[in-house]
């Protein structure tokens, strides 16, 4: 019974992922220019989630600054919100609007016009996510939105230069999987576009 349920998981993973390779490489192909776009205008990538997205938010900042297979010069990307003691106490001073204004208010301080906001969340939903979206459109920055199925309130909020990738479930876990995928080939193809073909081995 356990193996089956292992198994299952793995099934309903590879379907997903199946299912959204059609629908969302278009998005994620005009999600990697406008970071392109924004990195080799001097801009920077501004990363930014809350609980396992948190994570996912270091994570692909790590491979901006870093690299993801390929060898070439760290790219100017940023990740907000991830060190909790820093959040505790900017959300306890009373001129930071409390925990949902925390990204936004670190949007407003570290945000440039030409640069982007990447957010990534399940839902969509969560207040400080909306506040940071908004603090970057107000700055005039990029926004991309990963997020699950709807995309949330997040989809309503954006302008039409943001872009959407929805990964088509709603069941969180097998989201949070999509999402690592997504931002792989989202480096990828950033590597693609600056280094061109990788040669053959």
């Amino acid at each position: 019974m356990v193996e089956q349920r292992i198994q299952q998981q793995f099934f309903e993973s590879a379907d997903l992922k199946y299912q959204s390779a059609e629908l969302l490489s278009r998005p994620i192909s005009d999600a990697a220019a406008a970071m392109v776009g924004a990195l080799t205008a001097g801009g920077r990538v501004l990363a930014a989630g809350l609980g396992a997205s948190a994570s996912l938010a270091q994570l692909v900042v790590t491979e901006l600054v870093g690299c993801l297979e390929r060898e070439r010069p760290g790219l100017a990307a940023l990740a907000l919100g991830v060190d909790g003691a820093a959040l505790s106490a900017l959300a306890a001073l009373p001129s930071a609007g409390g925990f949902d204004k925390v990204l936004a208010r670190q949007v407003d301080t570290l945000g440039q016009p030409g640069d982007l906001l990447l957010l990534i969340d399940c839902e969509g939903n969560h207040p400080a996510l909306l506040a940071a979206a908004a603090a970057a459109q107000g700055k005039d920055m990029t926004v991309i939105a990963l997020t699950g199925r709807s995309g949330g309130a997040l989809r309503t909020l954006l302008n039409e230069t943001d872009v959407l990738l929805a990964v088509p479930h709603d069941r969180r876990v097998r989201v949070l999987e999509a999402h690592l995928l997504v931002l792989h080939c989202l480096c990828d193809a950033i590597d693609l576009q600056l280094l061109g073909e990788q040669d053959a081995a």
